[in-house]
């Protein structure tokens, strides 16, 4: 596979997992909404029912805006861009793993291969952070040799 189609799939793969997240989010925080407003107003000043049902919302409202400004995020990676070194965008090949720069989403699998998505802010991407090809790095006492970025 051509290595800009490879990260054009990896984008589109994350932006799918990233639409299922905002919309489980969407669908808890109105079943929340409906059951705070069939509940009605409290009973009395110690009912707390419905306030926990609402800041439950609340909790939903959060990971869906965080799903969308993610959303966002994945969709301005350049599938184009062949990266010279590690940085956001990039899918590094290293000799244990395959790592995605983008968005923490985990463990990506795309035609029978396993892509871990990190993002700038993890320890992992720290230490390999401008690395280029051939390189080495250490991590959590584990020595990588970077294969490929693209």
């Amino acid at each position: 596979m051509i290595k800009h189609e490879l990260k054009y799939k990896l984008i589109e793969t994350g932006v799918q997992l990233l639409k299922e997240r905002a919309e489980n989010a969407k669908k808890a925080m109105e079943e929340l909404q409906q059951s705070a407003n069939d509940y009605g107003l409290p009973k009395d000043r110690y009912d707390s029912f419905r306030a926990q049902v609402l800041r439950k919302r609340d909790l939903f409202a959060e990971q869906f805006q965080k799903a969308l400004e993610e959303m966002d995020i994945m969709q301005k990676i350049d599938a184009k861009k062949i990266s010279e070194k590690v940085e956001f965008g990039s899918i590094i090949i290293t000799n244990k793993q395959k790592l995605f720069v983008s968005i923490s989403l985990g463990k990506i699998e795309l035609e029978k291969e396993q892509f871990y998505a990190i993002s700038t802010q993890v320890p992992i991407y720290k230490s390999i952070q401008n690395k280029k090809t051939g390189e080495s790095f250490e991590f959590n006492g584990i020595n990588f040799e970077i294969l490929d970025i693209f």
